[in-house]
């Protein structure tokens, strides 16, 4: 465990760890780049791998670079800010190749880089705490693999109008008697500040998340403080979560000045985001998958029928909706389902049906119901993916493709593995860098089910899914 090592990383893991080896024994190195020669020390060892911490850059990578943030070291938020950005997209369609290297006749195409690689990030999360002595209160994020909290003033892959918001929190809280939160103890009113801010309208909703079940005087007054003092803030909720866990936003919300969302435009259709509603934290890079996906359909279909599942605010049936003969959207949650109703007259759109179902549930009873045939399937799951099961009851309704979104490339493998085995057919992948300076990236890939033909499937067999 002592030892120090002598080590060349050929390449970074799906976790952004670098990745080296030795006499076949495979090293993971955190904080290190492709063609980095480095100096390590090993911090774990296991039968089949080593972990390591740099000791020293004995030659650095023509890829590596100074991180423009200076917490980046310490903040954990950016894990690869320190690698040139051209180089990051390289990077992400090795780590999807690398996904895929168990199927065959999977090409990867070239990353589409965000059109920011700063302040593209328009939904952040902060937890506050406060200091012991002088009682100051801190806001940022937690260093890696700890709850220690990184007091962050400036932030440059966020709005700046966050920024100042954030400090104002910190320079005011007192004044009201507002406390930080301590998370050992369980104690104080402020536990995370939650900010939706509007790339297309510069306007920021503010959620306070407090450790309390309902609202008091001082806090109300700092709420409608911070209303009053910006003019680019719509609206300023409290959000009430007093349980002992690491859940950030509750189903309790309460409006205290203002609007009670701000508008997102995306594709040339306006969403209204509320407090707790699931929208792409990158924008911009959203709006060019949308695309790409709405130019494949409009080329290749005439007024298709399509199910828009794993829906959220139903942002896939808005978006196709002046292209598709009709859209069915399906979301297991409520809220959203509520809010994409109110969206859809907004935008005065009249061809998409909404329900509010779980993903399995749903396709069991159209099934067994309406029986309804859909030229395409657009599933948009989360991290974890799919059930075999519900991918076999999109491939009974679906009848020529299904276009998947992932945004995690090791459960889009064994997804598509799963549908390939049942005659489907893929042969591209196109990703998105919808998550700079991170070890995450978004993928689309158009997956052909035309003649698949499924025998046995029985949805009063099937389990229900997450």
């Amino acid at each position: 465990m002592e030892k120090e090592l002598i080590v060349e990383i050929e390449e970074l893991s799906n976790l952004g760890s670098g990745v080296a080896k030795i006499d076949g024994m495979v090293i993971f190195v955190e904080n290190a780049c492709p063609k980095d020669k480095l100096r390590v020390k090993v911090t774990k060892k296991t039968k089949n791998y080593l972990n390591a911490e740099i000791v020293e850059i004995v030659e650095p990578s023509p890829y590596r670079v100074e991180p423009f943030c200076p917490m980046q070291k310490i903040c954990g938020a950016c894990q690869l800010q320190f690698i040139d950005y051209n180089y990051q997209l390289q990077i992400k369609k090795q780590i999807i190749q690398n996904s895929m290297r168990n199927i065959e006749g999977i090409t990867v195409g070239d990353v589409i880089a965000s059109p920011q690689s700063r302040e593209y990030r328009h939904k952040i999360q902060y937890p506050i705490a406060q200091t012991q002595n002088s009682k100051r209160i801190l806001a940022g994020y937690y260093k890696p693999k700890s709850h220690d909290l990184v007091n962050i003033k400036y932030c440059p892959i966020q709005p700046k109008i966050c920024d100042e918001i954030i400090e104002y929190i910190r320079v005011t809280a007192p004044k009201y008697e507002v406390t930080g939160y301590n998370e050992r103890k369980h104690a104080g009113d402020l536990r995370h500040v939650v900010i939706r801010s509007s790339a297309s309208t510069g306007k920021n909703l503010v959620v306070l998340v407090v450790a309390a079940t309902k609202s008091f005087g001082q806090l109300n007054e700092f709420a409608k403080d911070i209303y009053e003092h910006f003019e680019d803030v719509s609206g300023v909720f409290l959000n009430y979560n007093p349980q002992k866990s690491n859940l950030i936003l509750s189903n309790e919300s309460e409006l205290i000045a203002g609007e009670d969302y701000i508008e997102e435009n995306l594709c040339e259709k306006t969403f209204r985001i509320g407090p707790n509603t699931f929208f792409q934290v990158n924008p911009k890079c959203a709006d060019k998958i949308f695309s790409y996906i709405k130019n494949y359909v409009s080329e290749n279909f005439e007024k298709a029928f399509i199910l828009d599942l794993y829906a959220g605010i139903a942002t896939f049936g808005i978006v196709m909706s002046d292209i598709a003969g009709k859209v069915v959207s399906v979301e297991e949650n409520k809220d959203p389902i509520t809010l994409a109703d109110k969206i859809l007259k907004l935008n005065g759109i009249k061809n998409v049906e909404l329900h509010n179902m779980e993903t399995a549930k749903y396709l069991q009873k159209e099934i067994k119901t309406k029986n309804r045939k859909f030229d395409i399937t657009i599933i948009d799951p989360p991290r974890k993916g799919c059930t075999q099961e519900s991918l076999d009851l999109a491939l009974s309704v679906t009848n020529s493709k299904i276009i998947y979104v992932s945004c995690n490339p090791q459960t889009l493998a064994r997804d598509l593995e799963y549908l390939i085995s049942k005659g489907a057919k893929a042969s591209f992948i196109q990703p998105f860098d919808m998550f700079c300076h991170t070890y995450h990236v978004e993928s689309v890939v158009i997956i052909d089910v035309e003649g698949v033909k499924l025998e046995g499937v029985n949805p009063e067999a099937v389990d229900s899914q997450e």
